[in-house]
């Protein structure tokens, strides 16, 4: 009898392993995940932790809940947010409970620290490099297109990134689309317009876990100079500059594909409160205020009316902007 239950079990899991080697060949890979995902949810969800993402958030409550269930839908693992609101301000917990009773999001305390982010990156990587095989270091406004890819793990698992260590993303710039207000619309319905000027790409990239030494963040935008085989996202070693070069261009139509939608500006007043509260890497400093007022002009239409607003906000004198719209 107990040879008998050892034999159909046996055939039991042939037959399954042959159904799963029909649905990856008439499928594809992606399709086969998904549809292994709706028939087995059990054993995926025993599978090991992959992805997960570390970031710093301040006065991110309006926009937070967006951020956390485009990646979730992604399939990321677990969201770790350093919560560096004022001592008194808005907490991520009145927005995120649901998410962290069930153990997708993990809040910790930097409130009221001043440009904490490298020092939070470098921690949150160090501490939990064992137990993921990725991290993602992007910010709140940063939300990342794999085009056909429905499962940021398919993408990952590629084998042209067996042997890359890091992984570079560009990022593309909405426009404030001349929006003056904030409204509660999404991100995506407030600001369709990419402002997709390669020469002002940045980048930001995607880390693998499991490195046994310890790691010392240098820049939040490739993390570790140190670090070698970093990869473009078609698994070509590329040198790290503030953007990525794909193939022999960085026109490649192909950048088009993969990269982070950066909602950076969103309307005049958002960029200006953003200004305002500080930057999570350089602080409080004047000239780094100057430097994202001349950002944004880069990429967003000039008018009277937005100078008039900014100079009201934030002090600054933006004579030269007038200027510049007197000679047009």
């Amino acid at each position: 009898m107990e040879i008998k239950h050892k034999i159909n079990e046996s055939l039991k899991y042939i037959l399954i392993l042959s159904f799963l080697i029909i649905l990856h060949t008439h499928f594809g890979e992606i399709i086969f995940y998904n549809i292994c995902k709706n028939l087995f949810p059990n054993f995926i969800n025993k599978q090991k932790k992959e992805v997960c993402i570390c970031t710093l958030g301040k006065e991110e409550n309006k926009y937070i809940k967006d951020f956390v269930e485009h990646y979730k839908g992604l399939g990321v693992d677990k969201i770790f947010i350093y919560d560096n609101n004022e001592k008194n301000g808005e907490k991520f917990d009145d927005v995120l409970s649901e998410y962290i009773k069930e153990g997708f999001i993990e809040i910790f305390n930097y409130r009221g620290k001043i440009a904490p982010q490298l020092k939070v990156f470098e921690q949150c990587y160090n501490k939990y490099k064992k137990e993921y095989d990725w991290f993602l270091f992007f910010d709140i406004d940063e939300f990342i297109h794999l085009s056909n890819y429905t499962n940021i793990k398919m993408f990952l698992n590629e084998k042209k990134f067996d042997k890359c260590k890091l992984i570079y993303f560009n990022c593309v710039r909405h426009t404030d689309n001349d929006l003056l207000y904030y409204d509660n619309r999404t991100l995506e319905e407030r600001f369709p317009i990419i402002n997709w000027n390669s020469s002002l790409y940045t980048l930001k990239s995607i880390i693998r876990g499991n490195n046994t030494n310890h790691i010392k963040f240098t820049t939040t935008h490739w993390l570790d100079r140190k670090l070698k085989k970093g990869c473009n996202v078609f698994g070509k070693y590329v040198h790290p500059t503030w953007k990525v070069q794909l193939g022999n261009s960085i026109n490649h139509p192909k950048h088009k594909i993969y990269y982070i939608d950066h909602y950076c500006f969103k309307s005049t007043e958002e960029y200006i409160n953003k200004i305002n509260k500080g930057d999570g890497e350089f602080g409080f400093k004047k000239s780094i205020k100057m430097h994202k007022i001349k950002l944004y002009f880069e990429y967003n239409r000039i008018t009277l009316e937005k100078i008039n607003y900014i100079e009201n906000k934030t002090g600054l004198n933006l004579e030269k902007y007038k200027l510049m719209l007197k000679k047009e």
